[in-house]
């Protein structure tokens, strides 16, 4: 395919844009010390600015190509990602963000690290990052088959180049950068695809998408209603512990403005879907032979549906004039940016405070965290590079990010925040009951095989039990029903505190060291200790009741 030269200038001139944005909000951190101002931006984020930023935690590449590919290929009925994520945003604030906001955490790590050890907490971290890892992958995967479709441009040197932007300005500002070129990004994002949508539906070769539009695009369920409950369950409660989110979440300046920041942002992932659901409709009532797709380029149609992952920048291409393409292709590159700056961003803000800090270097200086917070930028960047151009459908990434995290870590985040007796025991066998059941459920997508064919398993279609949603209750069952058990234990001396491995203090008359519970307030050294799993003296805790 020839290069297209003025589309490339239009890429280059965009992403110095956002360059330059994302510089200039670094400024706001420029002798900066202090890593959780650098982590959540001084905890400053204004209302206009949180409500972009946190409706970008889901609007990226992945969302608004994987929607028009799932519509084109299935049908509206059959994409339940746009529905599912914007209610996973609601229950997010009408359950979590103000309790997350109240205690004054700084990643969504810190109650696991506080209640259940650093060791648990650096368990929980490995899905936590693998999430973060196929979601930034799923994201730049979609603008390298924008590019290489729209401009000719190879995939894997657009992939590489939209990685190095996004790190090097998320290098420098943290989420300050993240959170101003949101803003633009957004913007380009409503804009570029609003603009090219009359010119795609008015296209001579386009028929009316409201004729017949039922049976060619809205279609019904094809799948088993058991299948189906279980993607929109995953979506729903596994989009919800995502540092992603609570980054935002934790940024807001008061706790009430974390959960109206939430519910906007739920709108605004319904409202940001629509564009990309028509341009699945166009593409299905296309007459593609009468398109340059097939009279030019020479493809041939019956390739179209292995093509699915390119359908929104195939209607761009091929039923928009050039110039309004480039407005397309724009939005395309704002809404990667737009997530993949965050996700890389989240990942490397964990590891910096809840694996190397809390682990491996308790003493580290503030400095020294973000510096660790941004090689691990690098690190986090270049896994997710590496995803994006080895798996093939945006889709497929789209789902896994979620899948791990629906079933490992949605029964760890609402134990560890709503269930007071849960100790380090029950978190650790629940962690492994989910992750081995799941894995033992295989995933053809990644090559691994079913080692547990669960009920209705078909040799043809794989899994039709939801399965997944059984795995995640096992995990929860499991992380209660043990916690329980051990305090039992240990409470009535039945076991002798010699044998609490984990220093979870369960044999002791222990209360409860969550901030602001009871009217009791500790200093964080000793809020951090008590809650790591290990017991300081009583003469050496500092309590002081609020008057």
């Amino acid at each position: 395919m020839v290069l297209n030269i003025a589309g490339l200038v239009a890429v280059i001139i965009f992403y110095i844009i956002i360059l330059v944005i994302g510089l200039w909000a670094a400024r706001r951190t420029k002798g900066e010390t202090n890593s959780e101002n650098v982590m959540l931006a001084g905890r400053n984020i204004g209302s206009i600015v949180g409500v972009f930023t946190m409706t970008a935690t889901w609007v990226g590449g992945g969302f608004i190509n994987g929607t028009a590919e799932s519509v084109y290929r299935d049908g509206l009925v059959n994409c339940p990602a746009p529905l599912g994520y914007s209610i996973s945003l609601a229950m997010g604030g009408l359950f979590f963000a103000r309790r997350m906001r109240e205690h004054g955490y700084v990643t969504m790590l810190d109650p696991f690290t506080r209640k259940y050890g650093e060791r648990m907490g650096g368990l929980i971290y490995i899905p936590a990052l693998l999430g973060e890892v196929f979601w930034s992958g799923a994201i730049l995967a979609a603008l390298g088959s924008t590019l290489r479709v729209i401009i000719g441009l190879s995939q894997e040197v657009a992939i590489i180049a939209s990685a190095c932007i996004a790190v090097f300005y998320t290098l420098f500002g943290g989420l300050y950068s993240v959170a101003y070129t949101d803003v633009v990004q957004l913007i380009c994002i409503f804009i570029g695809l609003w603009v090219c949508i009359p010119f795609a539906m008015t296209n001579d070769v386009v028929e009316n998408i409201t004729v017949n539009s039922t049976t060619k695009w809205i279609k019904t369920v094809d799948s088993d209603a058991g299948v189906y409950a279980d993607s929109f369950l995953l979506l729903v409660f596994g989009g919800v512990p995502w540092q992603v989110y609570f980054q935002r979440v934790l940024s807001a300046r008061t706790a009430r403005a974390s959960q109206y920041l939430s519910y906007l942002g739920a709108l605004g992932c319904l409202i940001m879907s629509v564009p990309s659901i028509l341009i699945g409709a166009v593409a299905v009532n296309a007459d593609w032979n009468r398109t340059a797709y097939v009279t030019r380029d020479g493809f041939n149609v019956s390739d179209l549906p292995n093509r699915a992952s390119d359908i929104l920048p195939l209607v761009l291409q091929y039923l928009t004039p050039n110039w309004v393409s480039f407005f397309g292709l724009g939005a395309v590159s704002a809404a990667v940016m737009s997530s993949a700056d965050s996700s890389i961003l989240s990942a490397s803000c964990m590891f910096a405070r809840n694996i190397y800090k809390m682990i491996f270097r308790q003493k580290a200086s503030e400095k020294e965290v973000i510096w660790v917070m941004r090689i691990a930028i690098f690190g986090v960047g270049a896994l997710a590079t590496a995803m994006a151009i080895n798996v093939n459908s945006i889709y497929t990434l789209w789902y896994l990010c979620s899948d791990l995290v629906y079933v490992v870590l949605f029964p760890q985040f609402l134990c560890v925040i709503y269930m007071k007796k849960s100790n380090t025991y029950g978190s650790l066998l629940g962690y492994i009951v989910g992750m081995f059941f799941r894995i033992a459920g295989g995933e053809p997508s990644l090559g691994i095989g079913t080692l547990i064919k669960y009920p209705y398993y078909s040799e043809e279609h794989g899994q039709m039990f939801p399965f997944k949603t059984l795995c995640m209750i096992m995990s929860l069952v499991t992380i209660v029903v043990v916690s329980y058990v051990v305090d039992m234990l240990f409470k009535k001396g039945i076991l002798d505190h010699r044998y609490d491995v984990f220093k979870c203090g369960l044999s002791q008359n222990t209360f409860d060291v969550s901030p602001h519970r009871n009217n009791l307030t500790l200093d964080h050294a000793t809020l951090d200790a008590t809650n790591s799993g290990f017991t300081p003296p009583v003469e050496e805790v500092k309590v002081t009741r609020d008057v």
